[in-house]
């Protein structure tokens, strides 16, 4: 299991409520992961793509999270594609700039 990094805690304190925090994280570093196919070997940094990928997918909702983690653990490719991240290796560093930018 892979750890979250902060920059990653913090797109989840903004995205869901106060209440759900510690079940998104637990969501992601137990099944969002190196667990996925072909990601045995990277770090929290490397997967922070995907994991922005299936957060900003979910709109804040656990339910729908849970749904896209689900397919990300069939092609995680087609859900950075979903999120507009799958023709750019930083796209995703900026969406989350933007979540956290007051």
């Amino acid at each position: 299991m892979q750890r979250l990094t902060d920059t990653t805690l913090r797109v989840i304190e903004r995205l869901f409520p106060l209440d759900q925090h510690e079940a998104v994280s637990a969501l992601l570093a137990a099944e969002c992961g190196t667990n996925l196919p072909f990601c045995e070997t990277h770090d929290s940094a490397a997967l922070e793509r995907i994991r922005f990928a299936v957060l900003m997918l979910s709109d804040g909702d656990l339910d729908k999270l849970r749904g896209i983690v689900s397919q990300a653990k069939v092609d995680w490719r087609d859900v950075l594609v979903a999120a507009g991240f799958g023709y750019s290796l930083t796209a995703h560093d900026r969406w989350a700039q933007a979540i956290l930018e007051p």
